[in-house]
């Protein structure tokens, strides 16, 4: 009887350890799923933190970004406005000064003409010698006359207010061809052109055919100058040495310069160069067309 009840002891007893080792563990598992439910809510809420301070920095520096855009979008607009205020100060010096050389200049050189050739005239066939200096005077005038005549031309090409463009064209390249000994082959069409574009495609002939005879060692030039619709392309190859686009991108105003007279007409400048020689493209809208895309096409 005592080995019976000593039995239903120890099986009570076991019951009751199972029982409150049960009891612990779940005990425990409460309280380690409590504290991962504390951690995951915690780690939920330090995440949302995150993510609002991450969105306000991005917000933030969206704004920047936008702010800054704001600015040198200005910055370049007034820099573009400044360049084109100095191109047109330039074209009314230019102006100003083959106005002076025309009046002042070309008056002495006449009146200077006039008085060799008063002298001239008095002299008669008595004096040989006298007579072969005063022709070297009279043919150091003349010469002194086409000079002032090329030099007004070049600073302000009277031609082309009173010819036009194509004919002022043909008598730059004719010009330049007497004085460089290069062969120039042209192709001019008739085009429709306000006078700041015109000047813009005599600018851009000039300053190439400047570039050429000092840097390019060419022997031909092509000129062409042909009407699409909506635009017109203005072309000056040359089969020079060729030259690197980019590395003297920054460094030569000349091009700079020609680049922004066709950009402030609405058009766009390319220049590609190789060892077999250079061509300079610029396409201008005519017109009302609009301003010339990015990437235009030079059919």
């Amino acid at each position: 009887m005592q080995l019976i009840e000593s039995s239903q002891k120890q099986r009570d007893q076991s019951y009751l350890d199972i029982r409150q080792s049960l009891i612990a563990a779940r005990i425990g598992i409460t309280i380690v799923a409590g504290v991962g439910f504390m951690a995951f809510w915690l780690y939920l809420r330090q995440s949302a933190k995150l993510s609002v301070a991450d969105h306000r920095q991005q917000v933030a520096l969206q704004g920047e970004r936008d702010l800054l855009g704001v600015q040198v979008k200005e910055r370049t607009e007034r820099l573009a406005e400044l360049a084109t205020h100095l191109q047109q100060v330039r074209e009314d010096e230019r102006a100003h000064l083959a106005r002076e050389l025309h009046d002042e200049l070309g008056a002495l050189l006449t009146a200077a003409k006039l008085d060799v050739a008063r002298i001239k005239a008095r002299l008669g066939a008595e004096s040989p010698d006298m007579q072969q200096r005063i022709q070297h005077l009279v043919d150091t005038l003349n010469s002194g006359i086409a000079l002032k005549r090329r030099i007004i031309e070049d600073l302000r090409p009277s031609s082309l207010s009173n010819l036009g463009l194509l004919p002022s064209l043909e008598i730059l390249t004719r010009e330049f061809e007497r004085r460089s000994g290069l062969i120039i082959a042209s192709n001019l069409e008739a085009v429709v052109l306000d006078e700041p574009t015109q000047l813009t495609v005599y600018r851009l002939v000039q300053e190439s055919l400047t570039n050429i005879a000092k840097y390019a060692q060419a022997t031909h030039v092509n000129i062409s100058l042909l009407n699409y619709p909506g635009h017109v392309v203005a072309k000056v190859q040359d089969d020079g040495q060729g030259f690197d686009t980019e590395s003297i991108r920054n460094s030569s105003h000349g091009l700079a310069g020609m680049r922004h007279r066709v950009e402030a007409s609405g058009g766009r400048l390319m220049i590609e160069s190789s060892p077999a020689g250079t061509t300079v493209s610029a396409v201008l809208p005519t017109g009302n067309a609009p301003a010339v895309p990015d990437d235009p096409n030079f059919s």
